[in-house]
C-alpha cells in the first residue's frame, strides 16, 4: 500500500518517495519561546509526532529536527518588561514545552536545534547570498532581495509579485531603514542599544526570523532533505522565504522535496489569538482535560483540516476517551496475551487504518478504526468470551491506538489504575446499587425529580451513569 502525501507546493498529493531509501529526514518549525506553549503549539507538535510515528512504522529510519527560536524581538520584550536576560525568558518556556508534550505524549524529536547556537552558520548563510547578488547592506542590517529571484516569489501561496505590487505604494519603509522594496525581508538586525546581539561583518546584531530554520535545517540535515513542516500560517511569508534563501544560496531546487501543513485552531468559530481573549495555553487546556483526552481531540481529524475548538468539542474527546480506557483496562485484565495475528475483523481493522494513514496521514480514518474494536471489545468483555480474542483485541490497540497513535499510556499504568478502580467501585457498589433501582422505579413512575435528585447523589459520590439500552451503566469519574 502506497503512502501519499499533500504537497503545499505542488498542491496535490504525491507518492512519497524519499531521497534515499528507507531513510527519512524531517524538519518541523518549532516554538518561539517567549510565552507558555498554547493550543496551536500542540496542534503542531501532535500532527508531526504521528506523521514520524508512521514513518518510522512503515519501515523508514527517520532523522526528525524541530528548533527553538530562542532570540526574537518577543522574547527581548517580555524579558525587558520582567527586568531579566532573554535567555531566561527562553529557558523558562522551553521547559514548559518539553513538560505539556511529554504529558500529551509527544516523542522527542532527534534533535533541538536553536538559534543562539547556529549564528556562525546564519553569518556564513548571508555572506553566500550577498556575495551571489540575492541580498544587500542596508543601513539598519542586511535584507534579501526579492527582485533578484522573482520565479520563486508565490511557491507555497500560489501569490504573484503582480498580485501585491498594486497595493505596495508607500509601503517601502521610509523611517530610516534602508530596505529597498516593501517585499525584501531581513536576514541580519543590527542591534539597538541594549538587545542582545552577536559581532557579524555588518556590525553587531541578531538573525532575522527567516533565515535561522534555513541555516538550521541544512546544518542538520543537508543541502536536501525529504520534508519540511509546520502550521499553515508559516506558508507566508516564513517559509517562502526559507524557499527563496536555501534555493538561492545553494544554488539547486528544491532543497525540500516535500512540503506539509497543518492546519490551525479556530476558538469558537474565530482564529485563536489573545487580543480576541480566546486563547488557550495547553496547561489551561489541562485543567479540562487529562493530557491524552486533548491528544485524542486533535487527532480526530485529519491534520491538515482546521479544528473547531470549544469546550463540547472537548467534552465529546474527553468522553470519547474515558471509554476506550475503561474498556482497555478491564480487557489487560482479562487478557492473557497481546498477540491479535489471525483474527480477521481486527485485521480489517488494521488494513482500514492502513489505508488511512497512507493516505496522507489521516488520523480521523485511523481513529474511527480505534473506536470500532473498542467498541467490538467491549461486546466481548460483556459476552465473558474466552480470553484469546479479548488479548488479540487488546494487542490491536497497544499497536494501533497506543504506538501509533500515542492515545495509550503504558499499560503497566493502566493496570495499576485499573486495580484501583475495581477496589474503589467495590467499595462504593452497596451506596451506588440502591440508588440505581430507586432511581429506575422513579423513571418507570415518571417521576423525573425524583430521578435527578438520584443523579445528583451519585454525581456526589462520584459515579458518572449512562443509560444504555441494556440498562444504567455506571464508572467513577
Amino acid at each position: 500500500m502506497v503512502l501519499r502525501v499533500y504537497d503545499t507546493r505542488s498542491r496535490a498529493k504525491r507518492e512519497f518517495e524519499p531521497l534515499v531509501e528507507g531513510s527519512v529526514r524531517l524538519y518541523a518549525c518549532g516554538i518561539t519561546p517567549y510565552s507558555p506553549s498554547h493550543l496551536g503549539h500542540a496542534r503542531q507538535a501532535i500532527a508531526f509526532d504521528v506523521i514520524v510515528r508512521w514513518l518510522r512504522h512503515s519501515g523508514y529510519a527517520v532523522d526528525y529536527v524541530t528548533n527553538f527560536t530562542d532570540i526574537d524581538d518577543k522574547i527581548i520584550n517580555v524579558a525587558n518588561a520582567e527586568g531579566v536576560d532573554f535567555t531566561v525568558v527562553a529557558e523558562r518556556n522551553i521547559a514548559d514545552y518539553y513538560t505539556v508534550m511529554d504529558a500529551m505524549n509527544v516523542l522527542r524529536a532527534d534533535t533541538y536545534p536553536r538559534v543562539t547556537e547556529t549564528i556562525p552558520e546564519i553569518i556564513d548563510m548571508v555572506e553566500q547570498l550577498i556575495g551571489k547578488g540575492h541580498a544587500y547592506v542596508a543601513n539598519d542590517g542586511v535584507y534579501f532581495e526579492i527582485d533578484s529571484a522573482p520565479e520563486k516569489y508565490g511557491e507555497l501561496t500560489g501569490q504573484t509579485l503582480e498580485m501585491v505590487r498594486a497595493g505596495a505604494g508607500g509601503r517601502v519603509d521610509n523611517t530610516g531603514s534602508g530596505k529597498r522594496d516593501h517585499r525584501d525581508f531581513a536576514l541580519w538586525k543590527l542591534a539597538k542599544p541594549g538587545e542582545p546581539s552577536w559581532e557579524s561583518p555588518w556590525g553587531e546584531g541578531r538573525p532575522g526570523w527567516h533565515i535561522e530554520c534555513s541555516a538550521m535545517s541544512l546544518k542538520h540535515l543537508g543541502e536536501t532533505f525529504d520534508i519540511h513542516g509546520g502550521g499553515a500560517d508559516l506558508l507566508f511569508p516564513h517559509h517562502e522565504a526559507e524557499i527563496f534563501q536555501s534555493e538561492c544560496c545553494l544554488g539547486h531546487e528544491p532543497v525540500v522535496k516535500y512540503w506539509l501543513h497543518n492546519g490551525l485552531i479556530n476558538v469558537d468559530g474565530e482564529k485563536m489569538s489573545k487580543s480576541l481573549g480566546n486563547f488557550w495555553t495547553i496547561s489551561d487546556t489541562f485543567e479540562h482535560v487529562d493530557p491524552l483526552e486533548l491528544r485524542y481531540a486533535l487527532l480526530n481529524a485529519p491534520y491538515r483540516q482546521p479544528i473547531e475548538f470549544n469546550m463540547a468539542m472537548l467534552e465529546e474527546s474527553k468522553k470519547h476517551h474515558e471509554r476506550m480506557m475503561e474498556v482497555y483496562g478491564k480487557a489487560l485484565v482479562a487478557a492473557e496475551s497481546s498477540e491479535w495475528k489471525g483474527h480477521n475483523n481486527l485485521e480489517t481493522a488494521a488494513e482500514r487504518f492502513t489505508a488511512g494513514m497512507n493516505d496522507d496521514f489521516n488520523t480521523r480514518t485511523a481513529m474511527v478504526e480505534v473506536q470500532t474494536v473498542v467498541r467490538e471489545l467491549r461486546a466481548l468483555l460483556d459476552s465473558n468470551v474466552d480470553s484469546g480474542l479479548i488479548a488479540a483485541s487488546v494487542g490491536w490497540l497497544n499497536e494501533f491506538a497506543g504506538s501509533l497513535l500515542g492515545l495509550l499510556p503504558d499499560a503497566d499504568t493502566v493496570r495499576a489504575a485499573q486495580a484501583d478502580g475495581v477496589s474503589a467501585r467495590s467499595n462504593l457498589a452497596s451506596q451506588v446499587e440502591p440508588l440505581l433501582e430507586q432511581r429506575a422505579t422513579a423513571r418507570a413512575d415518571k417521576d423525573w425529580a425524583r430521578a435527578d435528585q438520584i443523579r445528583d447523589q451519585l454525581n456526589e459520590l462520584g459515579v458518572v451513569v449512562e443509560d444504555s439500552p441494556d440498562g444504567p451503566v455506571w464508572r467513577i469519574e
